[in-house]
């Protein structure tokens, strides 16, 4: 059974990731925010939170496909 805590994240990551698809960058922040306030240890959410943030700082090429490419290891 999920927990109504489970789907609200769940929520949350995909108004998020379609904010995020959109280069919707403060948008997207706000989602995984809020998303990591019901369940800090949604991992999906802090990775996508920290790419936001990233692109927020260095937007990505205007042909970006929603890849991420990683730069260090």
């Amino acid at each position: 059974m999920i927990t109504k805590e489970k789907v609200e994240v769940l929520q949350l990551y995909d108004a998020g990731l379609g904010a995020y698809k959109k280069r919707k960058w403060d948008e997207a922040i706000d989602y995984f925010d809020k998303a990591l306030k019901v369940d800090p240890n949604d991992g999906p959410s802090k990775v996508y939170l920290e790419r936001a943030r990233q692109y927020k700082q260095t937007p990505p090429s205007d042909d970006w496909d929603g890849v991420f490419i990683m730069t260090t290891k």
